[in-house]
């Protein structure tokens, strides 16, 4: 039977504590115990159904990190505040003082920086790679590398991790692989690739209202374990915990994302199809002339798509925002970070998401610095949405 993670979430059955069909919100920061013994043994893990104090564990987060863990086919799950805090405990609790990493160069820019500009505080090094050179991930290798880091669909450029391959450098140099699967949610499934966690931003499509800020890691349940432990967890005592009330609204909204992503693939499809008719210098990694394009189709869930994230090349930032200005007006969509939202968002990506990452950088990885990265909304009607942004390019006298 293959692996269908919409059906896994479906088959949960999580019910309200009063047969509710949406589980009942906790409103408690601390929990009761009807016996001693049983507050000790939930501090030293050894009860299983009992609630401590909401940092730790609490019902509505529990109830999310389980349709996650369904979702991406791991056993265990831990919800953050924020895709950042995902991305910063689990690379804390693996990574200690002297230990090595092994992180694609492109990344997200507040990735980028963590590792860049934080890490070295700690003593962790970090080697940034192109990821698609399999060679240059190999010979980057240390006996203290402890991790090898990428995004399944690397942000903003938009190429692919083969995951297979790292997972097998990762575990043959006893490195632990940890995948951002934040671009495509439901369409690949990093754990079934070798991927030890799988981070995630839940701001961005999981969620997908744009209305909160969170993110999940999904592990083992040994490595979530220690990651909450109160002894000596990175997440229990730093503290990023996601509120309940959000957690439950992600939740609904988890149980809506096989059809929005769906919808987000079918019209980036269709934009980049008609993007190559006209000449438009584009990037999307659904159509067969991408440089990825046949190891993304390995790696697919296929009935998801090939996702919502498209990008086009203005040249310079110039010419990137005076198109995104005429869009917004136009009202293709916003003049907005982030993405997986319901309207289409563009932002120029080197003076916005990347900013962090420096100029020189971004041209070696072959950033332009007018690249324009769409996330491709759920229009109904995404000829008409076409026709929009067809007049914005025809008005600046590009078609």
């Amino acid at each position: 039977m293959k692996f269908d993670p919409a059906s896994n979430i479906q088959d949960l059955l999580q019910f309200g504590e009063f047969g509710g069909v949406n589980p009942s919100i906790t409103d408690s920061a601390t929990y009761t115990f009807m016996e001693a013994q049983t507050m000790t043994g939930t501090f030293e893990g050894e009860t299983e159904g009992c609630f401590l104090y909401s940092r730790h564990w609490n019902p509505s987060n529990k109830f999310l990190a389980d349709a996650l863990a369904a979702m991406e086919g791991t056993e265990c799950a831990w919800v953050t505040a924020s895709g950042m805090a995902a991305i910063t405990s689990t690379i804390l609790q693996i990574c200690s003082a002297g230990d090595h990493i092994v992180s694609s160069v492109t990344t997200y820019g507040g990735t980028f920086a963590f590792m860049k500009n934080y890490l070295p505080k700690f003593n962790i090094d970090v080697t940034f790679v192109d990821i698609t050179d399999l060679d240059a991930v190999k010979a980057a290798m240390k006996p203290n590398t402890k991790m090898v880091y990428t995004e399944t669909m690397t942000n903003p450029l938009l190429r692919i991790s083969d995951l297979p391959a790292l997972s097998k450098i990762a575990h043959a140099g006893n490195a632990k692989f940890v995948v951002d699967n934040t671009f495509t949610p439901l369409m690949v499934t990093p754990a079934k690739w070798g991927a030890d966690v799988v981070v995630y931003s839940m701001t961005k499509f999981i969620n997908g209202k744009n209305d909160c800020v969170a993110g999940a890691i999904c592990a083992s349940v040994d490595f979530v374990n220690a990651l909450s432990s109160v002894i000596d967890g990175t997440a229990m005592l730093l503290g990023p915990v996601l509120d309940p009330l959000r957690s439950s609204s992600i939740l609904k909204n988890l149980h809506t994302l096989h059809i929005r992503m769906k919808q987000h693939s079918y019209n980036a499809m269709y934009l980049a199809t008609k993007f190559k008719a006209i000449g438009l210098k584009f990037n999307y990694p659904g159509l067969p002339e991408h440089i990825d394009y046949d190891l993304l189709t390995k790696l697919l869930n296929t009935e998801y798509g090939y996702g919502g994230m498209i990008s086009i090349d203005m040249g310079i930032a110039e010419s990137a925002n005076e198109l995104m200005e005429r869009m917004q007006i136009a009202g293709v969509g916003y003049l907005a970070v982030s993405l997986g939202y319901f309207k289409t968002l563009f932002s120029n990506s080197g003076k916005s998401t990347s900013s962090e990452v420096p100029k020189e950088t971004q041209e070696e990885m072959g950033m332009s610095e007018g690249l324009v990265r769409f996330s491709v909304g759920l229009d109904n009607d995404i000829e008409r949405t076409y026709q929009k942004i067809e007049k914005c390019l025809k008005d600046m006298n590009l078609i």
